[in-house]
């Protein structure tokens, strides 16, 4: 739960949650809003009456959010501070031209742009929960699974880059060019913990090859590119898409180091396609699980649809039962959908919806916005004959620019919200119509609460019995 949810609990709106979170409302931007704002987001007059008195009273305060990830972290007394062995993942990002952006622009102006460089750096570190090391002006030093480990620290460090690269090159500045930064990025053992230096200039001491490894890439990336070597790679799978760059010799290491570049997140669907081998070891054990399935998947094929929640401690097998099932249902005509939920984005609206259909419609983050129309439209033309009803209001949801081509939508957020839940259930119900479907939402203990009522109305919709 996010720091604005928390907040708007606290003050009897939590009803705005979600949209707050769709509009990217932080504290920072949240303490900024006014009256016209939010009734362009659509909240009612004596909504907006409360949020404004309870925004005044935050800001008197300071509209201090809890305690931050890194200045917890920082907190850590000197007596309780001993050095570790641990496996993490070091990032490297600096600003490419800082040198005569500093020669041509008035040192107030040089230094807004490095606080805003800064603050998209730091911004996208806490979003997942890695720990800034050092700002050195036009540099950041980031640390993952240090002081707290994560399972996929290698994606967060490299999903973080990612960010950076995006937010960054998007910032206006007063000069022609865009800004641009390089990042390296190296996973390794290391020992950590020892505090040195005083004072705000007291961190921790870091010690292994994977530092050093991460700024010698970081010094030979081209502008706007992300670097990662053998380790890293290996520990990311297919979660992204890399170009193999070969061997390297690089300056202080005593043999060729593989580079890789990371292209953009990966298309496969589910977090555990992408991190499994191309040979999947033999299913053992699960016979009465796997019977089950086939069982309730009987009743939805004779049109009595199933709920079945599959629970159980991480890597045990859950996401390998459902690849079973579609493998003994080879022969058999029937669709599937996946849906992969995200611990990153458990406040953000129709997140597993969104990446499916941009998948579905073959849309990638470079895609441009008048493509992006051409092919979202394409999809829906393939699945249903009420594409021109629900091409506006899927529009939206992807946050494409529809332009002449559909009337703009004049709708209250809830309205909005109600009207895109029955497009969604238009689309999965003529999915339905050739061939029994099979719905699969992954790791939906991280689902968005706007995508759990998604779930919920599909069962409604369709009378679906439960087995748990």
């Amino acid at each position: 739960m996010t720091d604005v949810q928390q907040w708007l609990e606290k003050i009897g709106l939590a009803q705005y949650a979600d949209l707050f979170a769709k509009n990217d409302i932080d504290w920072e931007i949240l303490a900024e809003l006014n009256e016209q704002d939010l009734e362009k987001l659509g909240v009612s007059l004596g909504h907006r009456k409360k949020l404004i008195k309870a925004i005044s009273e935050a800001r008197s305060a300071s509209l201090q959010a809890p305690k931050r990830l890194d200045e917890a972290q920082a907190t850590i007394g000197t007596a309780n501070a001993r050095a570790e062995r641990r496996h993490l993942t070091v990032l490297l990002c600096d600003l490419v031209g800082s040198t005569a952006l500093s020669a041509r622009l008035d040192p107030e102006d040089l230094r807004g742009i490095l606080h805003e460089f800064q603050r998209c750096c730091g911004d996208a570190i806490r979003r997942y929960e890695g720990h800034i090391a050092r700002f050195m002006g036009d540099g950041v030093l980031a640390y993952f699974g240090f002081p707290t480990a994560h399972e996929d620290d290698a994606e967060r460090a490299v999903n973080t880059a990612l960010e950076m690269v995006e937010s960054v090159s998007a910032l206006a500045i007063p000069t022609a060019q865009k800004l641009e930064v390089r990042v390296g990025i190296a996973s390794g053992l290391v020992v950590v913990g020892d505090l040195i230096g005083e004072g705000p200039a007291r961190e921790f001491a870091l010690v292994g090859d994977a530092p050093n490894l991460a700024a010698r890439l970081q010094a030979i990336a081209e502008p706007n590119r992300i670097l990662v070597a053998s380790r890293t790679r290996h520990l990311l799978g297919k979660l992204f898409e890399f170009a193999d760059l070969g061997d390297h010799n690089i300056k202080g290491l005593d043999r060729p180091i593989h580079v890789w570049r990371v292209l953009a997140s990966s298309s496969v669907a589910s977090r555990f396609e992408a991190r499994q081998s191309s040979h999947l070891t033999p299913l053992i054990g699960r016979q009465a699980e796997l019977a089950l399935l086939q069982k309730q998947y009987g009743k939805a094929k004779r049109g009595k649809g199933q709920v079945i929640l599959i629970s159980g401690e991480p890597g045990i097998g859950k996401s390998r039962l459902v690849v079973a099932l579609r493998n003994r249902l080879a022969g058999e005509m029937h669709g599937f959908l996946s849906f992969q939920c995200s611990s990153y984005h458990t406040s953000s609206a129709f997140y597993p919806v969104i990446q499916h259909l941009e998948r579905a419609a073959g849309i990638t983050r470079d895609t441009l916005p008048t493509d992006r129309l051409d092919k979202l439209e394409i999809l829906l033309r393939q699945q249903t004959e009420q594409a021109n009803s629900v091409m506006p209001l899927l529009a939206v949801l992807l946050s494409i620019p529809t332009k002449d081509r559909y009337a703009p939508l004049e709708l209250t957020p809830q309205q909005l919200k109600n009207r895109t839940f029955s497009a969604l259930l238009a689309l999965l119900e003529a999915s339905t119509e050739q061939h029994p479907v099979i719905l699969v939402f992954e790791d939906v203990h991280w689902a968005d609460p706007t995508s759990l009522e998604l779930l919920e109305r599909i069962r409604d919709h369709y009378r679906i019995g439960g087995c748990w």
